[in-house]
Protein backbone atom coordinates (compact mmCIF):
# COMPACT_ATOMS: atom_id res chain seq x y z
CA UNK A 1 0.00 0.00 0.00
CA UNK A 2 1.18 3.33 -0.78
CA UNK A 3 2.01 5.82 2.07
CA UNK A 4 2.45 8.56 0.51
CA UNK A 5 -0.44 9.85 2.03
CA UNK A 6 0.90 10.21 5.52
CA UNK A 7 3.19 13.19 4.52
CA UNK A 8 0.17 14.90 3.67
CA UNK A 9 -1.04 14.20 7.29
CA UNK A 10 1.90 15.13 8.63
CA UNK A 11 2.74 11.81 9.90
CA UNK A 12 6.41 11.36 10.70
CA UNK A 13 8.11 8.23 12.05
CA UNK A 14 8.52 9.95 15.67
CA UNK A 15 5.88 11.89 16.84
CA UNK A 16 4.28 13.84 19.92
CA UNK A 17 1.48 12.72 21.50
CA UNK A 18 -0.19 15.79 23.01
CA UNK A 19 -1.03 19.05 21.09
CA UNK A 20 -2.70 22.45 22.83
CA UNK A 21 -2.35 25.38 20.45
CA UNK A 22 0.58 23.65 19.25
CA UNK A 23 2.94 20.77 19.21
CA UNK A 24 4.33 20.36 22.67
CA UNK A 25 7.83 17.92 23.79
CA UNK A 26 6.68 14.66 25.51
CA UNK A 27 8.39 12.40 27.68
CA UNK A 28 6.05 9.88 28.27
CA UNK A 29 6.53 6.39 27.45
CA UNK A 30 6.48 4.91 23.68
CA UNK A 31 3.62 3.85 21.43
CA UNK A 32 3.71 2.09 18.66
CA UNK A 33 0.74 1.96 15.56
CA UNK A 34 1.00 -1.32 13.59
CA UNK A 35 -1.66 -2.03 10.85
CA UNK A 36 -3.69 -5.22 11.96
CA UNK A 37 -3.51 -5.80 8.24
CA UNK A 38 0.29 -6.90 8.43
CA UNK A 39 1.51 -5.89 11.45
CA UNK A 40 3.74 -3.36 10.03
CA UNK A 41 5.07 -0.46 12.30
CA UNK A 42 3.61 2.72 11.25
CA UNK A 43 5.18 5.25 13.16
CA UNK A 44 5.60 5.71 16.86
CA UNK A 45 4.28 8.59 19.49
CA UNK A 46 5.92 9.58 22.62
CA UNK A 47 3.38 9.86 24.79
CA UNK A 48 2.19 12.65 27.64
CA UNK A 49 2.88 12.65 31.29
CA UNK A 50 0.25 13.32 33.81
CA UNK A 51 2.01 17.14 34.00
CA UNK A 52 2.22 17.19 30.17
CA UNK A 53 -1.28 16.11 30.30
CA UNK A 54 -2.22 18.98 33.13
CA UNK A 55 -0.88 21.79 30.87
CA UNK A 56 -2.83 20.77 28.19
CA UNK A 57 -5.92 20.91 29.83
CA UNK A 58 -5.09 24.05 31.42
CA UNK A 59 -4.29 25.47 27.76
CA UNK A 60 -7.94 24.33 26.56
CA UNK A 61 -9.54 25.94 29.63
CA UNK A 62 -7.72 29.70 28.79
CA UNK A 63 -9.04 28.92 25.29
CA UNK A 64 -12.66 28.38 26.52
CA UNK A 65 -12.79 31.21 28.49
CA UNK A 66 -12.40 33.87 25.38
CA UNK A 67 -14.01 31.28 23.28
CA UNK A 68 -17.60 31.33 24.97
CA UNK A 69 -17.41 35.27 24.69
CA UNK A 70 -17.33 34.85 20.35
CA UNK A 71 -20.71 34.74 18.96
CA UNK A 72 -22.44 31.50 17.91
CA UNK A 73 -22.50 32.64 14.17
CA UNK A 74 -19.18 32.93 14.31
CA UNK A 75 -17.80 30.63 16.05
CA UNK A 76 -20.19 28.54 13.19
CA UNK A 77 -17.96 29.72 9.98
CA UNK A 78 -15.09 28.76 11.84
CA UNK A 79 -16.46 25.16 11.82
CA UNK A 80 -17.35 25.56 8.80
CA UNK A 81 -13.99 26.30 7.69
CA UNK A 82 -13.14 23.04 9.80
CA UNK A 83 -15.10 21.21 7.29
CA UNK A 84 -13.67 22.31 4.09
CA UNK A 85 -10.15 21.59 5.39
CA UNK A 86 -11.60 17.91 6.20
CA UNK A 87 -13.13 17.89 2.58
CA UNK A 88 -10.03 18.93 1.20
CA UNK A 89 -7.86 15.99 2.89
CA UNK A 90 -10.77 13.54 2.53
CA UNK A 91 -8.91 10.97 0.69
CA UNK A 92 -5.94 11.08 2.59
CA UNK A 93 -7.34 10.53 6.20
CA UNK A 94 -10.15 8.18 4.94
CA UNK A 95 -6.39 5.84 3.60
CA UNK A 96 -4.99 6.24 6.97
CA UNK A 97 -8.33 4.84 8.79
CA UNK A 98 -8.06 1.80 6.60
CA UNK A 99 -4.22 1.47 7.31
CA UNK A 100 -4.31 1.67 11.20
CA UNK A 101 -7.74 0.75 12.41
CA UNK A 102 -8.39 -2.02 9.02
CA UNK A 103 -11.58 -0.60 7.74
CA UNK A 104 -12.45 -1.00 4.11
CA UNK A 105 -11.41 2.15 2.08
CA UNK A 106 -14.88 2.59 1.31
CA UNK A 107 -15.60 2.76 5.10
CA UNK A 108 -12.32 4.84 5.52
CA UNK A 109 -13.84 7.54 3.14
CA UNK A 110 -17.25 6.82 4.98
CA UNK A 111 -16.14 7.89 8.23
CA UNK A 112 -14.22 11.13 7.03
CA UNK A 113 -17.28 11.95 5.10
CA UNK A 114 -19.33 11.68 8.69
CA UNK A 115 -16.88 14.14 10.13
CA UNK A 116 -17.60 16.70 7.02
CA UNK A 117 -21.53 16.32 7.67
CA UNK A 118 -21.45 16.60 11.45
CA UNK A 119 -19.54 20.20 10.69
CA UNK A 120 -22.00 21.04 8.05
CA UNK A 121 -25.26 20.27 10.54
CA UNK A 122 -23.11 22.38 13.34
CA UNK A 123 -22.82 25.15 11.11
CA UNK A 124 -26.42 25.68 10.21
CA UNK A 125 -26.91 25.22 14.42
CA UNK A 126 -25.02 27.95 15.54
CA UNK A 127 -27.62 29.98 14.64
CA UNK A 128 -30.47 28.02 16.26
CA UNK A 129 -29.13 27.67 19.59
CA UNK A 130 -32.99 28.39 20.88
CA UNK A 131 -34.27 29.18 24.42
CA UNK A 132 -37.88 29.37 25.22
CA UNK A 133 -40.16 32.37 26.01
CA UNK A 134 -42.23 31.33 29.22
CA UNK A 135 -45.81 33.39 30.34
CA UNK A 136 -45.32 34.56 33.87
CA UNK A 137 -47.91 33.68 36.67
CA UNK A 138 -47.21 37.87 38.30
CA UNK A 139 -48.48 40.85 36.54
CA UNK A 140 -45.38 42.68 34.54
CA UNK A 141 -42.63 39.77 34.38
CA UNK A 142 -41.31 38.27 31.96
CA UNK A 143 -39.49 34.59 31.90
CA UNK A 144 -37.21 33.14 29.38
CA UNK A 145 -34.99 30.46 29.20
CA UNK A 146 -31.45 30.87 27.05
CA UNK A 147 -28.65 28.65 26.80
CA UNK A 148 -25.09 29.40 27.49
CA UNK A 149 -21.31 27.29 26.94
CA UNK A 150 -20.85 24.35 29.24
CA UNK A 151 -16.88 24.60 29.80
CA UNK A 152 -13.85 22.18 28.47
CA UNK A 153 -15.29 19.11 27.19
CA UNK A 154 -13.48 15.70 27.87
CA UNK A 155 -13.87 13.52 24.64
CA UNK A 156 -12.73 9.53 25.09
CA UNK A 157 -13.36 7.58 21.79
CA UNK A 158 -12.87 3.94 20.66
CA UNK A 159 -10.48 2.47 17.94
CA UNK A 160 -13.54 1.64 15.48
CA UNK A 161 -14.68 5.32 14.40
CA UNK A 162 -11.50 6.80 15.21
CA UNK A 163 -12.62 10.29 13.40
CA UNK A 164 -16.01 10.51 13.34
CA UNK A 165 -17.39 10.33 16.98
CA UNK A 166 -14.83 12.80 17.99
CA UNK A 167 -16.27 15.17 15.02
CA UNK A 168 -19.65 14.17 16.66
CA UNK A 169 -18.90 15.99 19.51
CA UNK A 170 -16.30 18.57 18.46
CA UNK A 171 -17.80 20.23 15.70
CA UNK A 172 -20.96 20.44 18.21
CA UNK A 173 -18.97 21.75 20.91
CA UNK A 174 -17.55 24.99 19.08
CA UNK A 175 -20.67 26.17 17.77
CA UNK A 176 -21.80 25.94 21.55
CA UNK A 177 -18.85 27.46 22.50
CA UNK A 178 -16.84 25.33 24.48
CA UNK A 179 -13.06 23.58 24.23
CA UNK A 180 -12.03 19.64 23.69
CA UNK A 181 -9.79 17.74 25.23
CA UNK A 182 -9.34 14.48 23.33
CA UNK A 183 -8.16 11.25 24.32
CA UNK A 184 -7.89 9.13 21.44
CA UNK A 185 -7.58 4.77 21.52
CA UNK A 186 -3.86 4.00 21.80
CA UNK A 187 -5.06 1.71 18.70
CA UNK A 188 -5.65 4.57 16.23
CA UNK A 189 -3.55 7.13 17.61
CA UNK A 190 -2.03 8.29 13.91
CA UNK A 191 -5.79 9.10 13.09
CA UNK A 192 -6.28 11.70 15.96
CA UNK A 193 -2.62 12.86 15.04
CA UNK A 194 -4.00 13.75 11.29
CA UNK A 195 -7.14 14.99 12.32
CA UNK A 196 -5.51 17.83 14.65
CA UNK A 197 -3.22 18.48 12.18
CA UNK A 198 -5.90 19.23 9.18
CA UNK A 199 -8.07 21.13 11.72
CA UNK A 200 -5.51 23.06 13.89
CA UNK A 201 -4.36 25.40 11.07
CA UNK A 202 -8.17 27.13 10.82
CA UNK A 203 -8.43 27.21 14.73
CA UNK A 204 -4.42 28.65 14.93
CA UNK A 205 -5.63 31.04 12.57
CA UNK A 206 -8.08 32.65 14.99
CA UNK A 207 -6.25 32.16 18.51
CA UNK A 208 -7.84 29.13 19.81
CA UNK A 209 -5.72 26.75 18.14
CA UNK A 210 -6.10 24.71 21.99
CA UNK A 211 -9.86 23.99 21.44
CA UNK A 212 -8.33 21.15 19.54
CA UNK A 213 -6.16 19.66 22.34
CA UNK A 214 -5.14 16.35 22.06
CA UNK A 215 -3.90 14.39 24.70
CA UNK A 216 -2.62 10.43 23.78
CA UNK A 217 -1.01 8.51 26.79
CA UNK A 218 -1.29 5.64 29.29
CA UNK A 219 -5.05 4.78 28.44
CA UNK A 220 -6.32 3.79 32.54
CA UNK A 221 -3.99 6.81 33.57
CA UNK A 222 -5.21 9.17 31.16
CA UNK A 223 -8.23 8.35 31.18
CA UNK A 224 -8.92 8.43 35.36
CA UNK A 225 -7.18 11.75 35.23
CA UNK A 226 -9.89 13.14 32.69
CA UNK A 227 -12.96 11.63 34.36
CA UNK A 228 -11.41 13.17 37.88
CA UNK A 229 -10.84 16.71 36.60
CA UNK A 230 -13.41 19.33 37.62
CA UNK A 231 -11.96 21.67 34.73
CA UNK A 232 -14.31 19.16 32.40
CA UNK A 233 -17.73 19.91 32.93
CA UNK A 234 -18.90 16.82 30.49
CA UNK A 235 -16.84 13.79 29.40
CA UNK A 236 -17.84 12.19 26.39
CA UNK A 237 -16.69 8.14 26.44
CA UNK A 238 -17.02 5.74 23.39
CA UNK A 239 -16.16 1.90 24.53
CA UNK A 240 -17.25 -1.20 26.12
CA UNK A 241 -20.50 -1.40 29.04
CA UNK A 242 -17.75 -2.59 31.42
CA UNK A 243 -15.59 0.72 31.51
CA UNK A 244 -18.17 3.09 30.76
CA UNK A 245 -19.71 1.83 34.00
CA UNK A 246 -16.80 2.81 36.04
CA UNK A 247 -16.43 6.09 33.99
CA UNK A 248 -20.02 7.06 35.08
CA UNK A 249 -19.42 6.16 38.31
CA UNK A 250 -16.23 8.73 38.57
CA UNK A 251 -17.79 12.03 36.80
CA UNK A 252 -20.74 11.50 38.52
CA UNK A 253 -18.61 11.73 42.14
CA UNK A 254 -17.82 15.20 41.18
CA UNK A 255 -21.14 16.14 39.82
CA UNK A 256 -20.01 16.10 36.19
CA UNK A 257 -21.99 14.87 33.04
CA UNK A 258 -21.47 11.81 31.09
CA UNK A 259 -22.20 11.13 27.52
CA UNK A 260 -22.04 7.38 27.58
CA UNK A 261 -21.80 5.09 23.85
CA UNK A 262 -21.57 2.10 25.06
CA UNK A 263 -22.07 -1.76 23.48
CA UNK A 264 -24.45 -2.53 21.36
CA UNK A 265 -26.05 -6.11 20.86
CA UNK A 266 -28.25 -5.50 17.60
CA UNK A 267 -30.58 -7.50 16.03
CA UNK A 268 -33.23 -7.52 12.79
CA UNK A 269 -36.08 -9.09 12.95
CA UNK A 270 -37.16 -10.94 9.71
CA UNK A 271 -41.39 -11.17 9.68
CA UNK A 272 -43.09 -13.61 7.35
CA UNK A 273 -43.51 -11.00 4.71
CA UNK A 274 -39.88 -9.21 4.46
CA UNK A 275 -38.66 -8.39 1.29
CA UNK A 276 -35.40 -10.73 1.50
CA UNK A 277 -33.90 -9.16 -1.40
CA UNK A 278 -33.71 -5.73 0.75
CA UNK A 279 -33.09 -8.07 4.06
CA UNK A 280 -30.29 -9.78 2.91
CA UNK A 281 -27.79 -7.01 1.95
CA UNK A 282 -28.50 -5.44 5.24
CA UNK A 283 -27.62 -8.64 7.30
CA UNK A 284 -24.61 -8.89 5.30
CA UNK A 285 -23.26 -5.01 5.58
CA UNK A 286 -24.87 -5.00 9.53
CA UNK A 287 -22.68 -8.45 10.48
CA UNK A 288 -19.52 -8.07 8.14
CA UNK A 289 -19.04 -4.55 7.67
CA UNK A 290 -15.97 -3.29 9.54
CA UNK A 291 -15.41 -7.26 10.58
CA UNK A 292 -18.44 -6.35 12.99
CA UNK A 293 -16.39 -4.13 15.21
CA UNK A 294 -19.19 -1.50 14.85
CA UNK A 295 -21.38 -0.33 17.90
CA UNK A 296 -24.46 -1.16 15.40
CA UNK A 297 -22.95 -4.14 13.99
CA UNK A 298 -25.55 -7.04 13.46
CA UNK A 299 -25.42 -9.38 16.04
CA UNK A 300 -28.04 -11.57 16.24
CA UNK A 301 -30.84 -12.28 13.56
CA UNK A 302 -34.69 -13.10 14.81
CA UNK A 303 -36.31 -14.70 11.79
CA UNK A 304 -40.01 -16.54 11.37
CA UNK A 305 -39.99 -19.94 10.75
CA UNK A 306 -41.48 -20.00 7.86
CA UNK A 307 -38.46 -18.57 5.88
CA UNK A 308 -35.69 -19.73 8.46
CA UNK A 309 -34.33 -21.97 5.81
CA UNK A 310 -34.85 -19.60 2.90
CA UNK A 311 -32.91 -17.17 4.86
CA UNK A 312 -30.11 -19.37 5.65
CA UNK A 313 -29.70 -20.46 2.30
CA UNK A 314 -29.18 -17.04 0.77
CA UNK A 315 -26.96 -15.74 3.59
CA UNK A 316 -24.54 -18.81 3.56
CA UNK A 317 -24.26 -18.04 -0.27
CA UNK A 318 -23.54 -14.50 0.16
CA UNK A 319 -20.99 -15.61 2.86
CA UNK A 320 -19.18 -17.82 0.25
CA UNK A 321 -18.76 -15.18 -1.55
CA UNK A 322 -17.11 -12.39 0.52
CA UNK A 323 -13.60 -11.67 -0.24
CA UNK A 324 -11.09 -11.16 2.54
CA UNK A 325 -7.88 -9.27 2.67
CA UNK A 326 -6.40 -6.11 2.29
CA UNK A 327 -8.52 -3.42 3.41
CA UNK A 328 -7.07 -1.15 0.60
CA UNK A 329 -8.31 -3.05 -2.33
CA UNK A 330 -11.02 -1.68 -3.52
CA UNK A 331 -12.49 -5.56 -3.61
CA UNK A 332 -11.95 -6.47 -0.47
CA UNK A 333 -15.40 -6.83 1.42
CA UNK A 334 -13.82 -7.64 4.98
CA UNK A 335 -10.53 -6.23 7.06
CA UNK A 336 -8.76 -7.23 9.80
CA UNK A 337 -10.01 -7.36 13.34
CA UNK A 338 -7.80 -4.52 15.47
CA UNK A 339 -5.80 -7.28 17.08
CA UNK A 340 -5.25 -10.57 18.71
CA UNK A 341 -7.13 -10.07 21.53
CA UNK A 342 -10.38 -9.50 19.24
CA UNK A 343 -9.79 -12.77 17.37
CA UNK A 344 -9.06 -14.66 21.02
CA UNK A 345 -12.17 -12.98 21.91
CA UNK A 346 -14.23 -14.40 19.20
CA UNK A 347 -12.97 -17.92 19.59
CA UNK A 348 -14.14 -17.49 23.12
CA UNK A 349 -17.39 -16.19 21.96
CA UNK A 350 -17.89 -19.20 19.40
CA UNK A 351 -16.36 -21.91 21.91
CA UNK A 352 -19.24 -20.50 24.27
CA UNK A 353 -22.17 -20.63 22.00
CA UNK A 354 -21.07 -24.21 20.89
CA UNK A 355 -21.59 -25.26 24.32
CA UNK A 356 -25.03 -24.12 24.46
CA UNK A 357 -25.99 -25.80 21.35
CA UNK A 358 -25.38 -23.70 18.37
CA UNK A 359 -24.30 -24.99 15.66
CA UNK A 360 -21.69 -22.79 13.63
CA UNK A 361 -22.86 -23.08 9.41
CA UNK A 362 -19.81 -21.17 8.09
CA UNK A 363 -16.90 -19.47 9.47
CA UNK A 364 -15.21 -18.77 12.97
CA UNK A 365 -11.78 -19.97 11.68
CA UNK A 366 -8.62 -18.18 11.51
CA UNK A 367 -8.00 -16.47 7.64
CA UNK A 368 -4.78 -17.51 7.08
CA UNK A 369 -3.27 -15.10 4.29
CA UNK A 370 0.18 -14.69 2.86
CA UNK A 371 2.90 -12.01 1.82
CA UNK A 372 2.81 -8.84 3.71
CA UNK A 373 -0.56 -9.74 5.04
CA UNK A 374 0.96 -13.03 6.72
CA UNK A 375 0.99 -11.00 10.02
CA UNK A 376 -2.54 -9.87 9.83
CA UNK A 377 -5.67 -10.21 12.38
CA UNK A 378 -8.00 -12.36 9.88
CA UNK A 379 -11.24 -14.35 10.56
CA UNK A 380 -13.64 -15.66 8.48
CA UNK A 381 -16.82 -14.19 9.16
CA UNK A 382 -19.53 -16.78 11.36
CA UNK A 383 -22.80 -17.60 11.08
CA UNK A 384 -24.45 -19.70 13.85
CA UNK A 385 -27.81 -21.04 14.12
CA UNK A 386 -28.86 -20.72 17.85
CA UNK A 387 -31.00 -21.32 20.17
CA UNK A 388 -33.12 -18.37 21.56
CA UNK A 389 -32.62 -19.56 25.11
CA UNK A 390 -28.66 -19.23 25.65
CA UNK A 391 -26.38 -17.06 27.57
CA UNK A 392 -24.11 -16.23 24.72
CA UNK A 393 -26.26 -14.25 22.30
CA UNK A 394 -26.93 -11.87 25.02
CA UNK A 395 -23.16 -11.10 24.86
CA UNK A 396 -21.55 -8.56 22.46
CA UNK A 397 -18.58 -9.48 20.21
CA UNK A 398 -16.52 -7.69 18.48
CA UNK A 399 -16.24 -9.58 15.58
CA UNK A 400 -17.83 -10.83 12.32
CA UNK A 401 -20.31 -13.41 14.19
CA UNK A 402 -23.94 -13.50 13.67
CA UNK A 403 -26.20 -15.31 15.71
CA UNK A 404 -29.60 -16.94 13.86
CA UNK A 405 -32.45 -17.12 15.93
CA UNK A 406 -36.21 -18.35 14.90
CA UNK A 407 -39.64 -17.41 16.12
CA UNK A 408 -43.44 -18.16 15.78
CA UNK A 409 -45.47 -15.12 16.76
CA UNK A 410 -44.58 -11.61 16.69
CA UNK A 411 -44.60 -10.85 20.13
CA UNK A 412 -42.09 -13.62 20.20
CA UNK A 413 -39.88 -12.18 18.51
CA UNK A 414 -40.11 -8.67 20.18
CA UNK A 415 -39.50 -10.42 23.87
CA UNK A 416 -36.42 -12.09 22.05
CA UNK A 417 -35.68 -9.02 20.94
CA UNK A 418 -35.42 -7.11 23.65
CA UNK A 419 -34.11 -9.56 26.55
CA UNK A 420 -30.35 -8.74 25.78
CA UNK A 421 -29.27 -6.13 28.05
CA UNK A 422 -28.03 -3.75 25.33
CA UNK A 423 -30.17 -1.41 24.03
CA UNK A 424 -28.55 0.64 21.01
CA UNK A 425 -29.69 0.18 17.25
CA UNK A 426 -32.58 -2.26 16.30
CA UNK A 427 -34.37 -3.60 12.73
CA UNK A 428 -37.56 -5.08 11.30
CA UNK A 429 -37.99 -6.29 7.54
CA UNK A 430 -41.87 -6.27 7.05
CA UNK A 431 -44.47 -5.12 4.58
CA UNK A 432 -46.65 -5.04 7.05
CA UNK A 433 -48.10 -1.60 8.89
CA UNK A 434 -49.12 -3.10 11.61
CA UNK A 435 -46.01 -5.27 12.10
CA UNK A 436 -44.00 -1.90 11.68
CA UNK A 437 -45.50 0.59 13.60
CA UNK A 438 -45.42 -1.90 16.98
CA UNK A 439 -41.40 -2.25 16.40
CA UNK A 440 -42.01 1.47 16.81
CA UNK A 441 -43.99 1.82 19.57
CA UNK A 442 -43.41 1.82 23.44
CA UNK A 443 -44.37 -2.12 23.43
CA UNK A 444 -41.58 -2.71 20.71
CA UNK A 445 -37.78 -2.17 20.36
CA UNK A 446 -36.64 -1.07 23.52
CA UNK A 447 -33.32 0.61 21.54
CA UNK A 448 -32.43 4.34 21.13
CA UNK A 449 -32.70 3.52 17.69
CA UNK A 450 -35.03 1.57 15.35
CA UNK A 451 -35.49 1.18 11.68
CA UNK A 452 -37.80 -0.14 9.65
CA UNK A 453 -36.66 -1.95 5.90
CA UNK A 454 -32.82 -0.73 6.82
CA UNK A 455 -30.05 -2.67 8.57
CA UNK A 456 -29.00 -1.69 11.86
CA UNK A 457 -25.36 -0.03 10.99
CA UNK A 458 -24.97 2.90 9.18
CA UNK A 459 -26.55 5.98 11.02
CA UNK A 460 -26.88 9.47 9.53
CA UNK A 461 -26.00 12.34 11.30
CA UNK A 462 -29.48 14.02 11.61
CA UNK A 463 -30.31 12.22 13.82
CA UNK A 464 -29.55 11.68 17.85
CA UNK A 465 -27.22 8.69 18.44
CA UNK A 466 -27.25 6.39 21.34
CA UNK A 467 -29.41 3.33 23.43
CA UNK A 468 -30.39 2.53 26.35
CA UNK A 469 -29.89 0.09 28.92
CA UNK A 470 -26.25 -0.60 29.23
CA UNK A 471 -25.69 1.34 25.65
CA UNK A 472 -25.71 3.93 28.70
CA UNK A 473 -28.20 6.58 27.29
CA UNK A 474 -25.86 9.33 25.69
CA UNK A 475 -26.77 10.99 22.82
CA UNK A 476 -24.66 12.45 20.19
CA UNK A 477 -24.84 14.21 16.63
CA UNK A 478 -28.08 15.38 15.37
CA UNK A 479 -31.71 16.45 16.57
CA UNK A 480 -30.54 18.45 19.83
CA UNK A 481 -27.98 16.53 21.26
CA UNK A 482 -26.29 20.14 21.24
CA UNK A 483 -27.93 20.52 24.41
CA UNK A 484 -25.99 18.59 26.23
CA UNK A 485 -22.85 21.05 25.38
CA UNK A 486 -24.60 24.11 27.02
CA UNK A 487 -25.98 24.90 30.37
CA UNK A 488 -29.82 25.90 30.67
CA UNK A 489 -30.59 29.23 32.30
CA UNK A 490 -33.73 30.09 33.27
CA UNK A 491 -34.91 34.11 33.42
CA UNK A 492 -37.13 36.19 35.09
CA UNK A 493 -37.21 39.65 34.38
CA UNK A 494 -39.60 41.98 36.60
CA UNK A 495 -40.62 45.66 35.10
CA UNK A 496 -42.50 46.51 37.33
CA UNK A 497 -43.08 48.47 40.37
CA UNK A 498 -44.13 46.02 42.60
CA UNK A 499 -42.65 42.74 43.96
CA UNK A 500 -44.93 40.12 43.94
CA UNK A 501 -43.70 36.57 44.90
CA UNK A 502 -44.42 33.04 43.28
CA UNK A 503 -47.34 31.20 44.07
CA UNK A 504 -49.29 34.17 45.86
CA UNK A 505 -47.03 34.11 48.97
CA UNK A 506 -47.62 37.11 51.22
CA UNK A 507 -44.49 37.68 53.20
CA UNK A 508 -43.82 40.93 55.62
Amino acid sequence: MNTDFLKELGIEGTNSGAYAGKWMPTSGSWLESRSPASGDLIASIRQATPAEYDICVSAAQAAFLRWREVPAPRRGEIVRQIGERLRQHKDALGRLVTLEMGKILQEGWGEVQEAIDIADFAVGQSRMLYGLSMHSERPQHAMREQWHPLGTVGVITAFNFPVAVWAWNAMLAYICGDACVWKPSSSTPLCAIATTNIVRPVLEAEGFGALATLVIGEPEQIGELMCDDARMPLISFTGSSHVGRGVAARVARRFGRTILELGGNNAIIVAEDADLDLALPAILFGAVGTAGQRCTSTRRVIVHESLASEVERRLLRSYGGIRIGDPSDPKTLCGPLINARAMENMDKALAQARSEGGEVLCGGERAALSGPLKGGHFVKPAVVRMPAQSAAVHQETFAPVVYLMRYREFDEAIAMHNAVPQGLSSSIFTLNMRQAERFLAASGSDCGIANVNIGTSGAEIGGAFGGEKETGGGRESGSDAWKVYMRRQTNTVNYSRELPLAQGIQFG
